[in-house]
């Protein structure tokens, strides 16, 4: 009978790839759909929803055969996501819509068996691809367009079954007008508990200052109870709001995963906190089918890794070419694909097994060979891509109550902002993204701050990239301070910070 031509997507990593959804219709007894193209075994269930889809809205006779190919072949289709791309070209091919209409859309979809239209994630890369490929509008359930709709270049419609679809294909568009473009007001302040509710702890705070400013990881380390968790939620507020692009970037790769339930514009920076007990692909993502992991969930955000040695070692180290690169890298037999992975690592953890080391009012019960082995967990060459170690001491009840409120986020916040400012103007870039040639330009070091510099590491037994890393701490200390130069305070104060 008749042949139609719809474009959709799969979703591959955190974006999304052009699938192309070709049917063919003959006459048969009774209503036949098969399906070819390599896909899973959600995609071969469609074959069901589809056909009581159709038939619970009355669109389709009984009496077809209908060959589905989902192309390229070699690409896996997974996911729910095909059922109202095949729909439509059914319903294009026995000419019951205008087929010169569909070859304009990029169309995806879930149905239900009563022809309802479910939401499914990526609506952002979907409006990305359908964008890429010259498309004039994206069809797919309400919310997936509502979120699609972020991208401004898209015109998104939303449908909440196939009538409507129907009434839409048929009026060309004309009934319905596209999703606005919604976004969500910074509110991370509210959510986030404000510095002036810690107190005490100012050399902690002063670090979290400066690992912000430049995007530096840090590692807080005192006995529980002593603020590294709230220090580290207290982070989030520090940070200023994403610009237009980087919220997209952050929005998509959230709805990809199935996390973004707002259905508009991320614009705070994101914070992730996996539990102690995460896999290794649980962090950087992968799996049969590549999905980010909570470090790229974690981009131009806050990844915080509470109790660090618990985490499985395996799962640790899978995390030192990321950090080192603002990437991850995932091969497999059947796929490779990079996801930016660019947040700032936050960790904290206890002194000793039982956590009382060091404690003025506890004793210690671990032996140093027990100390030894729970700080052994964490491998020297993750340890060397942080760059500022602070301790969290234990505050006595009758000298935290004397503590005054000390500074909110708020004005914290606009030192971070101005010293961020002022590394964009110079470099266009953070601080702990300088090269090492960048590095030598943004550091014009005197003589005498070479020698320092020089035998500092050879006392503390610093790698080349511990001097880096000191270095672009220091240049940060410089730039919330407002000053040019890296002047002699600033290096040895980074110093301090790279002591373990």
């Amino acid at each position: 009978m008749g042949f139609a031509r719809v474009t959709s997507a799969v979703l591959w990593g955190i974006e999304a790839r052009e699938v192309v959804v070709e049917v063919q219709l003959r006459e048969a007894q009774k209503l036949q759909i098969t399906l070819v193209g390599l896909p899973d075994m959600a995609v071969k269930e469609a074959k069901e929803r589809v056909a009581a889809a159709l038939n619970h809205s009355g669109l389709m006779p009984l009496q077809m055969a209908a060959t589905v190919n989902l192309a390229p072949a070699d690409l896996k289709k997974e996911g729910p996501l095909y059922d109202l791309p095949i729909a439509l070209a059914m319903l294009a091919a026995s000419e019951q819509i205008p087929a010169t209409l569909l070859e304009q859309m990029l169309v995806v979809g879930e149905l239900g068996l009563d022809g309802s239209l479910r939401s499914i994630a990526g609506g952002v890369a979907f409006a990305e691809l359908s964008r890429r490929l010259g498309k004039r509008w994206l069809l797919a359930p309400l919310a997936t367009a509502r979120e699609a709709a972020l991208v401004r270049e898209v015109a998104a419609f939303g449908c909440g079954d196939l009538k409507q679809v129907m009434r839409l294909m048929m009026s060309e568009g004309k009934s319905q007008q596209p999703e606005s473009f919604p976004t969500r007001q910074r509110n991370c302040e509210s959510s986030s508990p404000d510095l002036s509710e810690i107190k005490g702890q100012m050399r902690a705070k002063r670090a979290l200052e400066v690992a912000l400013a430049g995007g530096h990881n840090l590692i807080l380390m005192g006995p529980p109870g002593t603020g590294k968790s709230l220090l580290a939620k207290a982070a989030r507020s520090l940070l200023p709001p994403l610009s237009l692009e980087e919220a997209l970037e952050v929005t998509r790769i959230h709805s990809i995963a199935g996390s973004h339930k707002e259905q508009a514009l991320l614009l705070d920076p994101p914070f992730r906190s996996p539990h102690h007990t995460a896999s290794a692909v649980g962090l950087i993502g992968g799996g049969a089918r590549p999905r980010p992991g909570e470090f790229t969930l974690a981009h131009r955000g806050i990844l915080f890794l509470d109790e660090l040695p618990e985490f499985p070692r395996s799962s640790l180290e899978v995390l030192r070419q990321p950090i080192e690169d603002g990437k991850v890298s995932i091969s497999r037999a059947h796929y490779s694909l990079e996801l930016p992975a660019h947040p700032i690592v936050i960790a904290a953890m206890n002194p000793c097994p039982c956590g009382y080391l060091g404690h003025p009012q506890k004793g210690c019960r671990d032996s140093r060979l027990e100390v030894g082995r729970y700080r052994g967990k964490i491998s020297g060459p993750l340890l060397d891509r942080f760059d500022l170690f602070v301790e969290v001491p234990f505050i006595p009840l009758e000298e935290f109550t004397s503590y005054p409120i000390g500074e909110s986020s708020e004005v914290v916040r606009a030192r971070v902002v101005a010293a961020r400012e002022r590394q964009q103007q110079r470099s266009g870039k953070l601080n702990r993204s300088l090269s090492p040639g960048e590095l030598d330009g943004s550091i014009p070091l005197s003589p005498a701050l070479k020698q320092l510099l020089h035998e500092a590491g050879r006392k503390m037994q610093l790698s080349t990239r511990g001097l880096h890393r000191t270095l672009k701490v220091a240049r940060t200390l410089a730039d919330l301070a407002l000053q040019e130069d890296v002047e002699r305070d600033h290096l040895l104060e980074a110093l301090h910070y790279r002591s373990w």
